[in-house]
């Protein structure tokens, strides 16, 4: 989903994070991020969780049906 890609993409940078260090975060290679950002693939459930527990926000807000 295009909204997922671009909603992680602005909470990275809103808190200024490279790619190397979100993938870091969650233990993840650096091209897994990148390919989240540019709609090649989707977090399973489970990483889509911590995704939204880390920034903070609803998984709703991150596929575009809620606002923040």
């Amino acid at each position: 989903m295009e909204i997922f890609a671009k909603r992680l993409k602005e909470l990275r940078l809103e808190k200024k994070l490279s790619l190397r260090k979100l993938a870091t975060e969650f233990g993840l290679s650096h091209t897994t991020i990148e390919d989240y950002e540019n709609n090649v693939c989707q977090p399973s459930m489970e990483m889509l969780l911590k995704i939204s527990e880390y920034f903070g926000v609803t998984i709703g807000y991150l596929y575009g049906k809620e606002d923040y």
